[in-house]
């Protein structure tokens, strides 16, 4: 594998994980993007479309990043440039320092990308399968770590079972491991727990969570919204090939003030009783509670108990619910989120 190595004094000649770049310009960013643009050409009687319209990125290193959008909004697209796999067609973009451009190889070794696609060969075993991602980046085989990373995964039992065999979840863990055989510094993690249950779901977070803990950089895209606001320190969404946020996650969903008041009751209400409660959103609920959604800045707690007790709902119990990331989400894009699967 000694030909695949470029002749830089960036990379180790015993390995392809990139040292720190000549110049610390960027060390504090794993991922930068500038005024990236990218437009696929007309074809088949389709008109030409844009992807990416010129938008601006800074990933801080040691971060978990969140980059949430619709289907269709250009994270895909952004992911395959960084990778290397889709070429841009304007703009600046860099990978741990190092420009795609100008340091191909490099940035390409500085990360992994786990896919949406179950691309895996079905005649290979797992065990063989990172054997061959290692060999391809030119990691020693005393370094190769294969077994350690099919056991974080699960699949040690399945290391030399024929990946046609695998369950979906399983294909996709295999995914995860492949991406990171050659130990990158930025693991781009794409869906990476759709069709995969809950407790492999937790054992694959856990995983993540040691990498991170370890210094890894990780980028995350998923429709599970409640994952990326629990794993998330900076999350930007994206909306048509345009960054609509990016911002410390709690910052983002402060943008929403809105709460939810949360109303059980004796009888179920009424439709002349809830709109009685004109000024505010209401929903009644099939057990007959029913929620008021206000804005504390503008109506008290206290007020509206006032005024649903003046419409004769003898109340139960109230509980309050806050914003949340999937309320930002929906107000930014102005879209209902998709249900991975």
């Amino acid at each position: 594998m000694a030909d695949f190595l470029p002749n830089d004094p960036t990379l180790s000649k015993d390995m392809t994980l990139p040292r720190e770049p000549a110049t610390d310009k960027d060390a504090a960013y794993a991922i930068e993007v500038r005024d990236l643009r990218k437009v696929y050409r007309a074809s088949g009687g389709q008109p030409a479309k844009e992807a990416l319209k010129g938008i601006d990125i800074a990933v801080p290193r040691g971060s978990i990043f969140g980059l949430l959008g619709p289907n269709g909004a250009g994270k895909s697209t952004l992911i395959n440039i960084l990778a290397g796999l889709v070429v841009k067609t304007s703009g600046a973009a860099s990978v741990w320092g190092f420009d795609i451009d100008v340091n191909p190889r490099q940035a390409r070794a500085s990360i992994g990308v786990v896919p949406q696609e179950l691309n895996i060969d079905p005649f290979f075993t797992p065990a063989e399968a990172l054997e061959l991602q290692a060999g391809l980046y030119g990691v020693p085989k005393r370094e190769r770590r294969t077994m350690e990373i099919l056991t974080a995964m699960g699949l040690d039992d399945k290391a030399d079972a024929y990946a046609r065999t695998l369950s979906g979840g399983m294909r996709r863990r295999l995914l995860v491991a492949k991406a990171m055989v050659h130990n990158p510094p930025v693991l781009v993690l794409d869906e990476p727990t759709a069709g995969v249950d809950i407790e492999l779901r937790k054992q694959l977070w856990d995983y993540v969570k040691l990498l991170h803990a370890n210094g890894t950089t990780i980028v995350l895209t998923t429709h599970y919204l409640e994952e990326a606001q629990e794993l998330c320190d900076t999350i930007a969404i994206i909306d048509k090939g345009e960054v609509v946020a990016c911002e410390p996650t709690q910052r983002l969903i402060a943008r929403v003030t809105d709460k939810k008041l949360i109303i059980r009751t004796v009888w179920p209400v009424t439709p002349a009783q809830v709109s009685a409660m004109e000024g505010f959103k209401t929903e009644v609920t099939a057990s007959g509670a029913f929620s008021i959604q206000y804005n504390p800045m503008d109506a008290g707690v206290m007020d509206i108990l006032d005024r649903v007790r003046a419409s004769g709902i003898e109340i139960v119990d109230i509980s309050t619910e806050e914003s949340n990331l999937e309320d930002v989400f929906l107000q930014l894009t102005g879209t209902q989120r998709s249900k991975a699967t």
